[in-house]
C-alpha cells in the first residue's frame, strides 16, 4: 500500500490519545491522533477513524478492553501508546508492561496492519517533582524501541529531540501535550510513516521567549502545580480511583474523519 493510503485507522492508547490537552470535554477533544487521522483523510479522503482510547488506562487495560474491538475492525493502520500511566506508580514492572505492548504490536502486525508508536519524553524535564522517574521512562523506551524492531513496528521518536521538553508543548497540568504539543506529535508520527508532505520541521525548537516571561512562568510554578494536579492525582491513587473511571471511548466505531464521534 502507498505511503499514506490508508483506508482505516484505529487508535489504542490512554489519555494522551484521547487527545487531554488539546480541547476539553465540553468543546470535545482533538488530540494527536485525530490530528493525524485528519492529515490521512486529506491525502486520501474517506478514511474511516476510531479512537478506542480512554484516560487513566494502564497497559494491561488498554489490551484487555481495546485490542479484540481493534482487531474486529481489521484496520490497515494502528497506532498503539501506552505505559505512562504504569511507569508514574510507586511501582511498576517494566518488563510486564513491554510485554503487554508486545503483545498488541504482535497481534495488529499479524493482522497485516502497519501499526506505529512513540518514545516518551523525560518527564522529569518538564516537571521537576517527577525527576526519580526519569530512568523509568528512558528503560520503557528502550524496551519499546526492541518490540517494535522485533514486530516491524514504526517508532516515532519524539524522545530524541529537545523541542519536546518545551513547556510550551504541554499543557497545564505537565502530563499532557497542549494543542501546539498534539500537533508536533502528529506531525512525527506522518513522518515516522513516511506520509506525503511530512518532514522533520517538528523536530525544530520554537522562538526564544524574552527573559522576563520564562521568569514570569517560574515564579511558583511548582507550588501551583502540585497543588492544582499532584494533590488530586496522589489521592485518586490512595482512593483506588482513576481519571478513566465510568469513561468510554470517545469514537468507538470506525467513522468518517468529518463524522461526529456520536
Amino acid at each position: 500500500m502507498p505511503s499514506g493510503a490508508y483506508l482505516r485507522y484505529v487508535a489504542l492508547g490512554d489519555s494522551h490519545t484521547e487527545g487531554l490537552g488539546d480541547g476539553d470535554d465540553d468543546r470535545g477533544l482533538r488530540g494527536w491522533a485525530d490530528r493525524l487521522a485528519e492529515r490521512l483523510d486529506r491525502h486520501r479522503p474517506g478514511l474511516r477513524y476510531a479512537n478506542l482510547a480512554v484516560r487513566g488506562r494502564k497497559v494491561a487495560e488498554v489490551r484487555a478492553e481495546q485490542l479484540a474491538l481493534a482487531l474486529a475492525m481489521r484496520p490497515d493502520l494502528a497506532t498503539v501508546v501506552a505505559g505512562v500511566n504504569d511507569v508514574l506508580r510507586p511501582r511498576v514492572d517494566l518488563d510486564e508492561v513491554a510485554g503487554h505492548l508486545e503483545a498488541m504490536f504482535a497481534a495488529l502486525t499479524a493482522q497485516g496492519a502497519t501499526v506505529a508508536t512513540l518514545t516518551v519524553p523525560d518527564v522529569g524535564r518538564i516537571t521537576p517533582l517527577a525527576r526519580p522517574i526519569g530512568s523509568r521512562v528512558r528503560a520503557l523506551n528502550d524496551r519499546v524501541r526492541e518490540a517494535a524492531d522485533r514486530h516491524g513496528v514504526v517508532v516515532a521518536e519524539t524522545a530524541a529531540h529537545p523541542v519536546v521538553t518545551d513547556p510550551r508543548l504541554w499543557s497545564a497540568d505537565r502530563l499532557h501535550a497542549g494543542p501546539l504539543g498534539h500537533a508536533r506529535i502528529a506531525a512525527a508520527v506522518a513522518e515516522a510513516l513516511h506520509l506525503p508532505g511530512s518532514d522533520d520541521t517538528w523536530t525544530l525548537p520554537l522562538p526564544a521567549e524574552g527573559t522576563d516571561a520564562a521568569a514570569w512562568r517560574a515564579v511558583g510554578a511548582e507550588v501551583r502545580w502540585a497543588g492544582a494536579f499532584l494533590g488530586p492525582w496522589i489521592a485518586r491513587r490512595l482512593r483506588g480511583r482513576s481519571s478513566g473511571d465510568g469513561r468510554q471511548a470517545k469514537r468507538p466505531a470506525l467513522l468518517p474523519v468529518t463524522a461526529p464521534a456520536r
